[in-house]
């Protein structure tokens, strides 16, 4: 347990401040908050023509309401979680990752709802919107990497156990 809490917290130190570099965000995390905000685009426009996107800000063209999503609501830091959670756990390579790129997408995909929902919130009630931004999508986002994570654990305990011989008992 301490070699897997100090592989957890190595990683996650390495990776977030990797992340917080300036080079970092400026060629890699923009970009990817950008394109996350030209998807949730993408997914609304069919249901609602209103709606743009320009960098990481998503707007109503109607009522002017906008999000932006800022560090800490793309996602990134949740994969960070769910990199260091499989760095640190005694698998194979293959396996962790395996783990990386579909816990990578569920976060991404749990993402965009939050901030699709988000969006429309805003617009009904910021109260509500508050409340759901700070508290329940929070929440639901690390739900979603514990979730990926033990889902993975099983799947690989199930493996092990199908790979030990049985032994009958004499």
């Amino acid at each position: 347990m301490l070699r897997y809490s100090a592989w957890f917290f190595g990683v996650l130190v390495v990776l977030f401040g990797l992340e917080m570099l300036g080079p970092v965000q400026q060629s890699v995390i923009l970009p990817f908050t950008a394109f996350i905000a030209k998807i949730c685009v993408a997914i609304i426009i069919p249901f609602d023509a209103d709606v743009l996107a320009y960098g990481k800000i998503l707007q109503s063209s109607a009522n002017g309401f906008a999000v932006s999503i800022e560090p800490g609501c793309n996602g990134v830091e949740a994969t960070i979680m769910l990199i260091a959670a499989a760095v640190a756990f005694p698998a194979t390579i293959k396996q962790k990752l395996a783990v990386v790129v579909i816990g990578f997408f569920a976060i991404q995909l749990a993402n965009i709802l939050r901030i699709i929902s988000l969006f429309y919130l805003g617009q009904w009630n910021m109260e509500v919107f508050e409340w759901a931004h700070l508290y329940l999508w929070p929440v639901l986002i690390m739900v979603d990497v514990l979730a990926v994570f033990l889902v993975w654990l099983r799947i690989i305990a199930k493996g092990q156990e199908e790979a030990q011989p049985e032994v009958a008992a004499a």
